[in-house]
């Protein structure tokens, strides 16, 4: 069956592009026609990665606003503007106690996972607005709807989906969509990285889910096509978990955990 093409004539910018979430994301809305401009931070990989997939690359760091509006400025120079702007740029932490988490990786993740969003929210987002038309996904996390030993990192994520419910409502009259993504324990390279090391282990991620499984990144890459897509056109402000029911089951383990099947 061939491939759904509902972006044509539309452009996509992804931040953290290069890999994992964003790297399934950029494949998607390529397959399903859209112009797409892979954005990350390292240069280099960012040129090879884009070159491999064929799409435009542009290299960038989120957290710094005036790199942002540069690299806003070189894409309209270049007569490209941007429809669709999936924000995936973000880094993790270790679940350090507040003693020890250290102040600089406290304010890098912050300014990374949170500020950096806004800020492409603010310079691409504010365009969109000023031409009547664009929709955004932001990538958050259940992080940032339950308790975690990650004092950076669920505030961060916590904050996007605020912010993704704000900027729906500043933007909706001028037709531009706000949503937001938060997936649970997604098998990206930080992850399974941590897993060949031994510090997370499957089963118990798996055991600690409705559905009993981990989740694939193009699995993240298909809510944020819907959200971003005419199928979502009166949908905003939302934040949708995609986390194989993680959410809905961790108050069961003072039960024992969730079910198993019934036998057949």
């Amino acid at each position: 069956m061939s491939q759904i093409r509902d972006f044509e004539g539309r452009t996509a910018l992804v931040t953290g592009g290069a890999s994992g979430i964003g790297l399934a994301c950029v494949e998607l809305l390529r397959d399903r026609g859209a112009k797409v401009v892979l954005a990350d931070l390292d240069g280099p990989r960012t040129d090879a990665v884009a070159s491999t997939l064929g799409v435009l690359a542009l290299a960038f760091d989120v957290a710094d606003r005036a790199a942002v509006a540069a690299a806003h400025r070189r894409l309209r120079d270049q007569g490209v503007e941007v429809d669709l702007l999936v924000n995936c740029a973000g880094i993790v932490q270790s679940p350090d106690a507040p003693a020890t988490l250290a102040h600089a990786e406290f304010q890098r993740v912050l300014a990374i996972d949170f500020e950096g969003t806004y800020a492409c929210c603010a310079e691409f987002g504010s365009a969109m607005a000023q031409r009547g038309r664009g929709a955004i996904v932001n990538i958050a996390s259940v992080a940032g709807m339950r308790s975690m030993p990650l004092h950076a990192y669920s505030p961060a994520k916590a904050a996007v989906i605020s912010l993704g419910e704000c900027l729906a409502g500043e933007w909706g009259r001028a037709g531009v969509r706000v949503n937001t993504v938060s997936p649970g324990y997604t098998v990206t390279a930080a992850l399974q990285g941590q897993i060949d090391l031994g510090l997370r282990d499957p089963g118990k991620l798996k055991a600690n889910s409705a559905l009993g499984c981990l989740i694939a990144p193009s699995d993240i890459a298909r809510a944020v096509a819907f959200l971003l897509s005419d199928q979502a056109g009166v949908i905003t402000g939302i934040n949708l978990p995609v986390d194989a029911g993680w959410l809905v089951a961790g108050s069961w383990s003072t039960f024992g955990g969730v079910r198993d099947a019934p036998a057949a």
